[in-house]
């Protein structure tokens, strides 16, 4: 089911299969929202949880016990409820589950809120362990955006603005995460982002697949120079930033995932409780994590 929340700024539909977003549309119509293509990328926006792409061999550890888990976690192709809706809010949850938890051995409720506020869209991710032992995960976003928003442009014409100078943020050193050929962590390494923190836009950026930066500023721009329309992530909580399309192609879009951790090290099936970055989250706590998506119609 799609549920729609509006204001005099912005248009949004999200569905409960998954939580994800379907449409981010302006007052002119501006179709923000990456459409889905098979030919290049059939998802939209799909919602990572409990874990951040792959897993090596498709399993990990816990407590003595092996579980298999999918690309991304199960939130992506779970049916959420919609808790409330109305004006400018949309809340979707699910509760965990007999399928959840023969995945991952869990009592908790997962939160994904979608809230309008100006020319922005608040999305706020919330867990809440309602086990009696901590919880071990990764969660994030993976929205595709159009590229090019208007008429006239092309792929070429846009980059990705970092807020600040090239290189800088309170997390120091930007470094781009390596992986394997199967796309599994292998380290980090220094990355130099161009002049004034910008990374022009080539479809050949991915030929190697994602590009996974940590120590980035905690806000980018889509843009073309010469363009009208753009859009900027914030995701302040993320030590991650995903950027991708499909390599090896000329896709339309381009993807700004926030993260909060990374997938497996290459050639090691994860002990959940003990991979570096996962969130642990105790006994009967909460955690919430809130990011941002701001649409710019000059």
């Amino acid at each position: 089911m799609e549920y729609t929340i509006k204001n005099e700024y912005l248009s949004v539909t999200a569905q409960t299969l998954g939580g994800s977003l379907r449409s981010i549309r302006d007052p002119e119509g501006t179709e923000y929202l990456w459409q889905g293509d098979p030919a290049y990328w059939k998802d939209q926006a799909p919602n990572l949880f409990p874990y951040i792409a792959r897993m090596t061999e498709g399993k990990y550890t816990l407590d003595g016990k092996e579980y298999h888990m999918d690309i991304h976690g199960f939130v992506k192709d779970s049916e959420l409820a919609a808790a409330e809706c109305g004006g400018s809010r949309l809340l979707l949850r699910l509760k965990d589950n007999e399928k959840t938890r023969a995945e991952y051995p869990y009592h908790f409720t997962y939160e994904i809120e979608y809230r309008l506020e100006g020319n922005s869209l608040e999305v706020v991710y919330r867990v809440v362990n309602e086990d009696e032992k901590t919880m071990y995960f990764g969660i994030g976003g993976h929205p595709g955006f159009n590229v090019p928003l208007e008429s006239g442009l092309h792929f070429e014409d846009y980059e990705l603005q970092f807020a600040g100078a090239a290189g800088v943020s309170s997390e120091g050193e930007t470094r781009r995460v390596g992986f394997s050929p199967a796309c599994f962590v292998t380290g980090t390494t220094p990355y130099a982002l161009g002049d004034d923190g910008v990374l022009p836009l080539r479809h050949d950026l991915f030929d190697d697949d994602a590009i996974v930066l940590t120590g980035v500023p905690a806000q980018v721009c889509l843009h073309a120079k010469n363009g009208r329309k753009a859009v900027r992530v914030s995701y302040p909580q993320m030590r991650y930033l995903g950027i991708w399309h499909k390599p090896h192609s000329d896709a339309p879009y381009v993807c700004i995932e926030p993260w909060s951790s990374l997938p497996s090290r290459d050639g090691i099936v994860e002990d959940l409780a003990s991979q570096p970055g996962l969130n642990a989250l105790g006994a009967g706590e909460t955690y919430e994590n809130r990011w941002k998506i701001e649409i710019i119609c000059g």
